[in-house]
């Protein structure tokens, strides 16, 4: 074989030695490295497996490729894909093109636990020549295709991200948006990538070729000249491009490691497959990119070394699905210009209409045209085994093609855009569209082109119709896009859907409803009238938790607990984000296990808070029901709250304790041992920590609140649980704060306690607002009491006394500059207890304008006259001479305790004191009986 394809490509050899002595003043560097591309040329098509080098969604890769697999009928066709993602390709028939091929899993063992989730894609789109490949593999009978790429636990082993740094972004990627990011963060399987790495090469190209980014040169310099050519012509280009761009490659260790390493291993993998099955080389077609078709590893080729070794994997648990693509998340994930996937989409259905190549698609493919009966190809005649011919000099010294001006196109394009500006707010006109068509033809002239690209077309339709500003949502750039294609969207088909994304479907069935279609949709239920219809509503309050953002959101209805709907009203989008309900589906076969499974790796996450953990109580009491979980997390609330040692969580533990406590009551018959465990736990641990969180600088007020909140409301539960309310008085009693705002909590945690009265708490804020260098800090003794309405509500009538006094005594030299500080610690600091303060003070107030000027503030009123010793005489007269005109029921006592003693009359005069002396037995014998106990 070497000696007959010896001289195939002598006369090219001969012809780069001469250019490289006449550019270089004599062999060199630049003589090997042109000698090297002819060397990888000749060696790959000298190859007795026939090599295809492709480029990822390349117009003219999948015309070639539709073409050479109509000529050739192999028996088997090697793909390079990661070898675990076979089993799904069957599913592409139940897809609407472009889809992505997804390794999911979402816990690693092997791998840093800070890399979970592992994803990786790899996105399929029509015009590809994959596509082709397996439409041709799956659908032709006794056709077998193998996989023969690392696996996706391989592609993490061999990954170091912490080694290689962050590449900075592609200026020419899109923009981030929705369409964009439906890849995520996957790693993404660059099938037949092929891109300059040497960034001085890329920067050359696009200068020389007078175009802005790469997609746009190879466009004009690569699609649209192979778009024609025969198969040796196409196959020895794309060999000489991926030998160029490899031998031009920066000498990063590490990638150079990984690209050779997948290159032995598809090598291994298919000598293997030949070895174990006994195929004829010749009946095979290897197809990969370019880049890896021009490789140099001694495992290269059927009869290379077998030195390579393929580890084990790991044992991380993968799992396998088609999630949907686009275009734009295409461009965003290999960074590709905004719109070059769709230009390629457009110049895949031109070529096959100028072509009149039969491209191949699966039996049934979602989105196709349907056609007749598919007629069996019959199998292609023997070609006997002839030497390629050198087809590179010839396609390297032609001149460039002259494509005719395809004015009938231009032109209505030209109209279409105007057309499109105008419906989206630009004031464009018939002028507008011919100033574009002639723009566009004078842009080509400018860079050497022939014939207007749509890149032309597009940089044209800026220049002439988008003037100043923009006045819609799209510019005139997206538009162009829009209109030469759009951002195509895939979806997954309800088949290859996983278990639990068919099961939301079925569940959400009565809702009549088509769930598969993008965008949103109104959702109407009456479930009081169809009480059918509260299944789907669990449904859809399990998916607002676990779906992202705007795929179930509801508009009318609200779930607490210990309530149940009545009428609901939601808006769905799962066919927007069908991806995330795919990666669902990994976690579990039903959403109600997805949701068990969250909730217990949140509550038993390392740095989970008491908070966090009755928070997940608090969900799945609301959305799977029953006692065993809700109790489960509600012992791990207990330990968790145990270890703690700060406050930060205290607001967020009372809420959500009130409310669970509140519910428990109320549907429970009696309360669950966890909650009054917690309760009495919570009540020791903050009456431990109160003294320090007082003084704690690191503590705010809301939190000591919260924890005046929570040994104030469960003081009744805690003290009947076996709780000793001195324990709480020692901690008030030793706390001792030196902020203004926590010393006022701490005056009304003693007024709550009895500690101190009214009258003294009074005394003391006017002692404050008389005192000139105190006046400035009062409104954080004000803060200070808004927030005890949390611990002690019975205080709100003070609060409003409190700022009504300031606003009363102060001199407005010294109210004015302080308004602006009372009014931002109130917005800052007790927005949630404004409410309870403005309703006091509405309660306080007059209600009408008239009433203002007479009324009195209650706490102004004149006291209540002390009574006197006289006043006390009558009123116990009265109390006697009430008893003696009323003698039954004293006499019917009496008689029952066996007293027959007839009534005295006695003299007026002191009544209790003179009782007592004159009778101690009864006091003697009630102090001893207490003193005893």
């Amino acid at each position: 074989m070497s000696g007959t394809h010896e001289g195939t490509f002598d006369a090219l050899r001969s012809q780069l030695q001469e250019a490289a002595a006449t550019f270089a003043d004599g062999p060199d560097a630049l003589e090997s490295i042109l000698l090297g591309l002819v060397e990888d040329v000749d060696r790959a098509v000298r190859e007795p497996l026939e090599i295809f080098p492709v480029c990822h969604h390349s117009p003219a890769s999948a015309i070639a490729m539709a073409r050479r697999l109509r000529e050739k009928q192999p028996k088997v066709v090697y793909l390079e894909l990661c070898e675990d993602m076979a089993p799904l390709l069957t599913e592409l028939r139940n897809c609407r093109l472009p889809v992505a091929v997804q390794a999911f899993a979402s816990e690693t063992d092997g791998f840093p636990a800070d890399w979970a989730p592992l994803s990786v894609v790899a996105p399929i789109t029509e015009a590809s020549a994959e596509y082709q490949a397996i439409a041709y593999a799956l659908d032709t009978p006794d056709v077998e295709l193998v996989l023969v790429d690392r696996s996706s636990d391989h592609v993490f082993q061999w990954d170091a991200r912490a080694e290689v740094p962050t590449e900075p972004a592609d200026p020419d990627a899109p923009p981030a948006e929705q369409e964009a990011a439906l890849h995520g963060d996957a790693v993404g399987v660059e099938i037949g990538d092929l891109r300059p790495r040497f960034a001085e090469l890329e920067e050359h190209l696009l200068r020389h070729g007078k175009v802005r980014h790469w997609s746009e040169w190879w466009h004009q310099y690569v699609e649209l000249p192979l778009g024609d050519g025969d198969h040796d012509t196409y196959r020895q280009v794309m060999l000489l491009i991926g030998s160029l761009f490899r031998r031009l490659a920066p000498g990063e260790p590490h990638r150079v490691r990984v690209d050779e390493d997948r290159e032995r291993h598809m090598w291994t993998r298919m000598r293997e497959h030949l070895a174990a099955t006994g195929t004829d080389p010749a009946d095979c077609l290897y197809v990969c990119g370019a880049f890896h078709a021009s490789s140099r590893v001694a495992e290269f080729g059927v009869h290379g070394t077998d030195s390579f070794e393929i580890g084990p994997r790991t044992a991380t648990k993968w799992q396998h699905g088609l999630i949907p693509s686009s275009h734009s998340a295409i461009e965003a994930q290999f960074g590709l210009a905004a719109g070059s996937v769709s230009i390629a989409a457009t110049l895949w259905a031109k070529n096959i209409r100028r072509t009149r190549v039969k491209p191949y698609r699966l039996a049934g493919q979602t989105g196709a045209k349907k056609s007749g009966a598919r007629k069996a190809v019959p199998p292609a005649a023997p070609v006997p085994a002839l030497p390629p011919a050198d087809r590179l000099t010839g396609f390297l010294r032609q001149p460039p093609v002259l494509d005719r001006l395809d004015e009938a196109e231009l032109l209505g394009w030209s109209v279409e855009i105007v057309q499109a500006a105008r419906r989206n707010g630009y004031l464009a006109s018939t002028a507008d569209a011919i100033a574009v068509f002639e723009t566009s033809i004078l842009l080509a002239g400018m860079r050497d082109r022939a014939k207007p690209t749509p890149y032309d077309f597009q940089d044209a339709a800026v220049t002439c119709i988008e003037k100043d500003s923009v006045p819609g949502r799209r510019d005139v750039r997206r538009l162009v896009e829009i209109m030469l294609g759009g951002d195509r969207i895939g979806q997954v088909g309800y088949d290859a859907l996983p278990p639990l994304a068919r099961d939301v479907h079925d569940r959400l069935a009565p809702l009549n409803l088509r769930l598969q279609q993008r965008g949103v949709q109104r959702a109407l239920l009456d479930i009081s009238g169809r009480p059918e219809l509260e299944q789907c509503s669990d449904v859809l309050w399990m998916l607002r938790y676990l779906m992202p953002q705007g795929t179930a959101r509801p508009i009318m209805g609200e779930r607490k607990l210990g309530e149940r709907p009545i009428q609901e009203s939601w808006d769905l989008a799962l066919g927007t984000h069908q991806r995330a309900l795919i990666e669902l589906g990994y976690e579990g076969v039903s959403i109600e296990q997805v949701l068990e499974q969250r909730l217990r790796r949140k509550a038993y996450a390392p740095r989970a808070t008491a908070a966090t953990v009755l928070e997940a109580v608090e969900d799945a009491t609301l959305h799977l029901g029953g006692r065993r979980l809700a109790d489960e997390l509600g012992t791990r609330a207990l330990e968790v709250l145990a270890g703690e040692r700060s406050v930060d969580g205290a607001p967020e533990v009372l809420r959500r304790a009130r409310r669970l406590l509140g519910h428990y009551r109320t549907s429970e018959p009696v309360l669950p041992p966890w909650i009054e465990s917690f309760v009495k736990a919570g009540y020791a641990h903050y009456c431990t920590l109160l003294p320090t969180a007082f003084s704690d600088e690191d503590a705010t007020v809301r939190q000591v609140a919260a924890m005046l909140g929570f040994l104030f409301s469960m003081e009744g539960l805690a003290l009947s649980l076996g709780c000793d309310r001195t324990q709480l008085e020692l901690a008030v009693a030793q706390s001792h704060p030196q902020d203004p705002a926590r010393t006022a909590l701490l005056w009304a945690a003693q007024v709550h306690l009895g500690r101190l009265s009214r009258t003294e708490l009074r005394s003391r804020c006017d002692e404050l607002l008389g005192n000139p260098l105190v006046v400035p800090a009062y409104p954080r003794y004000l803060s200070g009491f808004l927030h005890a309405l949390e611990p002690v509500p019975g205080l709100s009538d003070f609060v409003v006394e409190a700022v009504s006094n300031a606003f009363g005594r102060l001199p407005d030299p010294v109210l004015l500059p302080w308004l602006p500080s009372l009014i931002t610690t109130l917005r800052a600091e007790g927005a949630e207890l404004a409410p309870l303060l403005i309703r006091e003070a509405g309660r306080i107030f007059p209600g009408r304008l008239a009433e203002l000027d007479a009324w009195v503030p209650p706490w102004l009123a004149q006291p209540i006259p002390q009574t006197t010793d006289a006043s006390r005489q009558a009123e116990g007269s009265a109390g006697v001479a009430l008893l003696a005109a009323h003698p039954g029921t004293c006499d019917a006592v009496a008689g029952l305790l066996g007293c027959d003693e007839p009534w005295q009359v006695t003299e007026p005069g002191p009544r209790g004191a003179a009782l007592v002396a004159r009778h101690p037995d009864t006091a003697t014998a009630l102090g001893a009986l207490l003193t005893n106990a």
